[in-house]
Parts: structure tokens; C-alpha cells; sequence
């Protein structure tokens, strides 16, 4: 039996201070939450002076928050909760009591938080399976929001049903709206789910495409390590093989590449163990088309696994495919709950027009260019791509628009730069155009320019892949994974002077930069890719008021 109590104004003494915070709640002893709560009638009383209340707190008695878990605050009208690490715009408000559907809205919020969070069983499950820490920025913790709290609960719960020998063993789709914290949310099913007894050691495999593999998914995972083993990455399929023979289970990342075959080629089985959950990240019939077969041979190579799919952006209604293999909704958070929530900000478009004109004489050959545009596309996506795609990239990326381009962006960031420091992202069509875009946007603006080599320094970089045989004008912005690791640490950093980043497609998925609030997109896009590109801007960050894609 756990040892429960609540105490009110707890006087806490430290060299040079006695403090008494309003309520703290302790567990056999251990102080694991401090509530502050603000008179409502007092007009000084807000949300912010009782966060500010408790930063004081943590400063003058830290000893108070050596086993601390939880933050809550409270005005009399809103109630939030976060970590001890939490910094305000991350304050959250808890919005249900037992998960079932949002609470009335004539139900006081702090009555609210309370049940929801504190409820004695409901508590000690949250602060096990719900709370973890990194250390790659200092000392961050972090505690989950009620969506994720609840999603993960009924994954969990689903996993377990599907994977019974009388289960279809497709567990369902988690719909999270992109910036809500999708990849945490996976980070704290899979914790809980391994040690679930009837799961008996399960080997979870996370499925990415090439692109976030080193992404953020995957720095997640390996960040959780209080929470869940750490992650290996498969190398190929024969090593992907060994991994799902080990008894005691684990989390494994692989790429959706690794489960394409050759046209004719039967995928061979690489475990036919009953424990095995397959994590798809971004479920999507976008992936079913990017390798050939994928799902069928997930199925072959896996035949008694079973499969949950997260995605931060809806199916499709003409999507048979995802339901197919996942299943149906496990829990749904939307755009605007989480703008509702401040999970997110809201985003603005704006439309701006560069015409193009060309005369016959300047309408290029384009096909010879067609590699390097659709590098890293899949053979039969290259052949139907082709024409269409690469002479619109001719047109697009000619001398005399992209000089147009350059200007309109550089005036309209440094419209947007007067009223709120942060950071641009320029999306393109092909490396070319990226190259030639820095060139026309540097020789507007020198001093944003370095030399070759210097990442250091600069207010714009081009982000993309290359190799030595790319052309010498290329050369500059190749860079190895550390450089890159460098370079989006500075983009991450609102003081630094990176400002703008000009991407193909790098940096669209798997990319987390709370600073960034325009988005500038000059390419073609739809659907589900749209919607991953547009939530670059959706972060919260300080008194970022929203994003905007032009």
C-alpha cells in the first residue's frame, strides 16, 4: 500500500529562504507534484506569475524538486500542468478525466486536471511509463500531455488484443496532427509496451523512410533510454533477421527500403514469432507507392507480427491500403485541438506569384538534368516523373525567375525579421535550382555569404545530399552528417545568425526547429508531403504569435 498525502502551505526551509508552496503531493514520503494556485480575485493573479511563483521556488529550495514529476498551476478559471524542466509556452491543460472524451467545458479545468491526473492509480501508471528525461541540451524532462497519455494507453491496449493468437494483429492508427509530439507519443507506447507480461519480451521494429533515419524520430528514442532499450539500427535485411532472433525483444529501427524487392523476387520470412509489433512512422499510402509491394512483403517477411501505424496527418477517404493493414483510428488529435491546446500555433498562407515567361528560344532540353533532380527516387517513380517533372523544373529555375524569386523572398524576410526574430525555410524543386537560388539570394545580400567551408558563419545555407562526382558549383554546400549536425544546430538557435535554410527535400520530415515561422515554398506539392512541409512552422516557441507559408 502506497502512502498518500496533501499538503497544504508545506514550509520548506534553505540558507537564506523559508518557502510555502501552496500544495505539494507526496508518495510515501517523496514530494512528486507542487500545485500553485492564484487567488482569482486578485488582479495580479495569472497563469504566468504562478509559473513564474514556481521557477522561483525551484531556484531558492531546490531540494523540494529532487523527486519532483509535475508542475501544476492554476488561476481559479485555467489550470495547466508540465515538468519541472518545462519552460511556459510547454505549460498544458489537461482537458479529460478518464480518457473517454473531452470533459464538459462547465467543469472547472482544475477540477479537471485533478481527477485526470491524480486519480491514485492513473498517477502512479503516468509517473512510470510517462515521464522521461534527455541530456543532449542540459537536463530536459519531459511528461506527456493528455492526448498522449490516453493515445498511448489505448495503443497499448489494442497491441495486446491484435497480437492474441485469435487477433487480426493490425492494432490500428494514431492520427496526431504534425507538432503535437507524434514522436514522443511512440516513445511512450513503446516503453510501456515492453514490459507489458503477456507481450513476453516483444521486439518492436520501427519503420522510417531513408530520409529520418537519422532524424528526430530516431534521436527520440535513443534520448528515452530511462524509458526503453536502447535502438539499433538494422543495417540490411540479413542483420534486420538477426535482430528479431534475440529472445529478450528490443526496439529496432529499419528503413522501408529494406522490405523492397526485385520484380519477381518473393520476400523471405524473417521471423515468424507472434511478439513482434511493427511501428510505421507516417502510415501512408504515399509509402505503399514508394517501394513496390511494401506491405505484402512486411506481411511475408513478417507473418505473425502485428502492425500500428502513427501518422500527423489524416487518411485519405480514398485510402484503402493504410486501414488495410493497420486497421481502423486508434485515437485522433486534430489541427484545431492542438492550436485550441497551444500544442501548436496556427499557420497563415500567403500566396505571392512570380510569373513565368520564356521565350521558344530559352525553353531548355531538360531530360539530361533529370537525375540529379529526382535523386533518391525509386526507378518506375523516375520513369513516370520524368517528362513533366523536369521540364517544369527547367522553366522554374531559370536565371531570370529565380533573380525574381531571390528579391521578393529577401524583402519579405526581412519584413517578417522587424517584427519577430526566427527562422525561414526556402523549399525547391531540384539541387540545381537550390544552388542557383543561394547564388541570385547572396548576391543581393553579400554579407550573408561565407567562404566554402565555413559553417561557422553566414546568414543562409543550402541543405541537401550530394557526392564528389556533383558539379564543382555543388561542392560547397556537400556536407558529412557532422557538418550537417552543425548546421542545424545553429538553425535551432534563434540568436544565431542563420537565418534562412534552402532545402529540396531534407529537413521536411523529422525536423524539429520551434524557431522557425516562414516557410517558402517554390515546388509542387500536395497531400500528405504538403502537410509534413507546412508543419516546420507549427512549433511553439516564446511569443511566436503563428506560421506562415508563402
Amino acid at each position: 500500500n502506497n502512502d498518500w498525502l496533501v499538503v497544504n502551505q508545506f514550509t520548506v526551509k534553505a540558507p537564506g529562504h523559508t518557502r510555502r508552496p501552496d500544495l505539494v503531493v507526496f508518495v510515501n514520503g517523496l514530494p512528486l507534484a507542487v500545485i500553485e494556485l492564484k487567488d482569482p480575485q486578485s488582479a495580479n493573479a495569472t497563469l504566468q506569475s504562478a509559473w513564474h511563483q514556481l521557477q522561483t521556488y525551484k531556484a531558492q529550495i531546490p531540494a523540494l524538486f529532487h523527486t519532483n514529476e509535475l508542475l501544476v498551476i492554476s488561476d481559479g478559471t485555467d489550470a495547466k500542468v508540465g515538468s519541472l524542466t518545462a519552460p511556459w509556452e510547454r505549460m498544458a491543460p489537461w482537458r479529460t478525466i478518464d480518457g473517454a472524451g473531452l470533459a464538459p467545458s462547465a467543469v472547472p479545468k482544475l477540477e479537471v486536471l485533478l481527477k485526470g491526473v491524480f486519480e491514485q492509480e492513473r498517477f502512479l501508471d503516468y509517473i512510470r511509463y510517462f515521464v522521461l528525461w534527455e541530456t543532449e541540451d542540459g537536463f530536459v524532462k519531459k511528461t506527456a500531455g493528455y492526448h498522449q497519455y490516453h493515445a498511448a494507453q489505448k495503443a497499448v491496449a489494442a497491441t495486446v488484443r491484435a497480437s492474441r493468437p485469435q487477433g487480426d494483429r493490425r492494432i490500428g492508427v494514431v492520427w496526431h496532427t504534425q507538432g503535437s509530439g507524434k514522436s514522443i507519443s511512440m516513445a511512450f507506447y513503446t516503453g510501456k509496451l515492453i514490459l507489458q507480461p503477456e507481450m513476453q519480451n516483444p521486439t518492436v521494429v520501427v519503420i522510417t523512410d531513408r530520409n529520418d533515419l537519422d532524424g528526430q524520430l530516431y534521436a527520440q528514442f535513443c534520448a528515452a533510454k530511462g524509458l526503453i532499450p536502447a535502438p539499433v539500427q538494422a543495417e540490411d535485411r540479413e542483420h534486420l533477421r538477426e535482430l528479431l532472433q534475440v529472445a529478450s525483444g528490443g526496439v529496432v529501427f529499419s528503413t522501408i527500403q529494406k522490405f523492397g524487392t526485385a520484380k519477381g523476387e518473393r520476400f523471405p520470412m524473417l521471423s515468424d514469432r507472434r511478439n513482434i509489433v511493427v511501428i510505421t512512422d507516417e502510415a501512408h499510402r504515399s509509402q505503399y507507392e514508394f517501394v513496390d509491394g511494401f506491405a505484402r512483403n512486411l506481411r511475408d517477411g513478417l507473418p505473425n507480427a502485428s502492425f500500428i501505424g502513427f501518422t500527423g496527418t489524416p487518411i485519405e477517404f480514398d485510402d484503402k491500403n493504410t486501414p488495410a493493414v493497420f486497421g481502423d483510428y486508434i485515437d485522433t488529435y486534430t489541427i484545431a485541438q492542438a492550436v485550441e491546446d497551444k500544442a501548436t500555433v496556427q499557420i497563415f498562407y500567403e500566396a505571392r506569384l512570380a510569373k513565368i515567361a520564356l521565350p521558344e528560344e530559352k525553353k531548355p532540353k531538360v531530360d539530361a538534368k533529370f537525375e540529379e533532380v529526382t535523386e533518391g527516387e525509386e526507378d518506375t517513380v523516375k520513369h513516370r516523373l520524368k517528362s513533366t517533372w523536369a521540364k517544369l523544373e527547367a522553366m522554374v529555375g531559370t536565371d531570370e525567375r529565380l533573380a525574381l524569386i531571390a528579391k521578393d523572398i529577401v524583402e519579405h524576410f526581412e519584413r517578417r525579421l522587424e517584427i519577430l526574430d526566427g527562422k525561414g525555410m526556402i523549399v525547391v524543386m531540384s539541387r540545381r535550382i537550390a544552388v542557383d537560388l543561394y547564388d541570385a539570394i547572396v548576391k543581393l545580400r553579400p554579407e550573408w555569404d561565407a567562404p566554402a567551408g565555413d559553417d561557422e558563419h553566414g546568414g543562409i545555407k543550402v541543405v541537401m545530399t550530394g557526392a564528389a562526382s556533383d558539379p564543382p558549383s555543388y561542392q560547397q554546400h556537400i556536407r558529412s552528417k557532422s557538418q550537417l549536425k552543425a548546421i542545424e544546430k545553429r538553425f535551432k538557435e534563434v540568436s544565431d545568425p542563420l537565418k534562412l535554410v534552402i532545402v529540396r527535400d531534407m529537413w521536411l520530415t523529422g525536423f524539429d526547429a520551434p524557431c522557425a515561422h516562414t516557410l517558402y515554398v517554390d515546388k509542387p506539392m500536395k497531400g500528405h508531403g504538403l502537410m509534413q512541409a507546412i508543419a516546420r512552422v507549427n512549433r511553439v516557441f516564446k511569443d511566436k504569435p503563428s506560421g506562415l507559408v508563402v
